[in-house]
């Protein structure tokens, strides 16, 4: 029996050091992820962001870039309310994956730019950004929650943490896309296809590795993800729970609020993508300076969102510090103003 005791005390750190590599494991299965995720990322959108900012001055002729892009943006705004009930069917890393083919399918067009191949590519790209972005926020969420059940952590943060690490590779896309653009062109002759031939096919092997990475992230099965799955729900009920989720939010007096802002977005980077691109930035650098440009764009773009985010920080340490002092300089003026029950006993004596 003695034997047996000193075999199972023997025993016992080699099962939990076991329990600690399995949770080790674990660990860097969510952190692993998020990273692929970002990264997927950051290579499919380095290209697309640099070719959209060179749409309207490349394809001019009968303004077929600006109405591409129309195309592509009311096409992204009708898809997106549809989009959930499509990543629910689908689940989010299937989602993920069929919508980087339409961003891939839009650069492929811009190899061969006409009507007839650039019309079906913005149409079909407006369906794959709304799902895309649709499925990356639930997968992202996904992972974030199952960080913090494994591990007994906060899960806003935990939320923040890996969104935080996302959105910032994702903002340096600009800088990184624009560059490569700009490396590519510089040396180019104005109205030469050869350049942006190169360029198109450089940004087409970038996205294909975006869309590899996206095919080593982790089937996520808990959360607010959903696979394919048979049900017996009707058709009626169906559209009946997809216009309540519409209409619900406009009732909202926060949504309505917020509508003037998302507008102003909309027209900013209507703006930044289309007309300081061709009316500004083509005439006075030419077509390879949009690339320039547009990569100190993207690099101020982030370095004025980080200190937007501390600027923040420091207004709120600022109302809490002028808080306390106004309740020092209170009790100063007149003890009275706190209660004595809220002193200590000790301290009243």
């Amino acid at each position: 029996m003695a034997s047996m005791d000193n075999n199972r005390d023997e025993e016992e750190p080699f099962v939990a050091a076991a329990a600690s590599v399995d949770n080790s494991e674990t660990l860097r299965n969510h952190t692993k992820d998020v990273h692929i995720l970002s990264s997927a990322f950051l290579l499919i959108f380095l290209a697309y962001g640099a070719a959209q900012n060179l749409e309207t001055t490349l394809n001019t002729k009968d303004d077929m870039g600006t109405i591409s892009l129309g195309i592509l943006y009311v096409s992204f705004t009708f898809f997106s309310l549809i989009a959930s009930s499509v990543v629910r069917f689908m689940g989010s890393k299937n989602a993920v994956l069929l919508g980087t083919s339409g961003y891939w399918l839009f650069i492929a067009a811009n190899l061969k730019p006409t009507w007839y191949t650039m019309v079906p590519a913005s149409l079909y790209l407006g369906f794959a950004a709304s799902i895309i972005w649709v499925g990356q926020g639930t997968y992202l969420t996904s992972t974030a929650r199952s960080q913090a059940r494994d591990y007994h952590l906060h899960e806003g943060t935990v939320i923040g943490n890996f969104n935080g690490e996302f959105w910032g590779m994702f903002a340096s896309h600009q800088f990184v896309g624009n560059l490569i653009s700009l490396a590519i062109l510089r040396n180019g002759t104005e109205g030469s296809t050869t350049g942006t031939t190169l360029l198109f096919t450089v940004f087409l092997c970038s996205m294909t590795l975006g869309t590899i990475l996206v095919c080593f992230l982790s089937k996520r099965v808990d959360g607010g993800e959903e696979g394919p799955k048979d049900s017996s729900v009707s058709l009626y009920s169906s559209l009946t729970s997809l216009s309540k989720s519409v209409i619900t939010p406009l009732l909202d007096v926060r949504m309505l609020l917020i509508i003037p802002l998302i507008a102003y977005s909309g027209l900013q980077q209507a703006f930044v993508w289309a007309e300081f691109t061709e009316k500004i930035a083509t005439p006075a650098l030419g077509v390879s300076g949009v690339g320039g440009s547009m990569a100190v764009y993207g690099a101020f773009d982030t370095i004025v969102s980080s200190i937007g985010m501390f600027c923040f920080i420091v207004s709120l340490i600022s109302v809490a510090t002028a808080c306390c002092s106004a309740l020092v300089e209170s009790y100063a003026s007149d003890p009275q103003v706190f209660p004595p029950v809220l002193v200590p006993a000790k301290i009243v004596e």
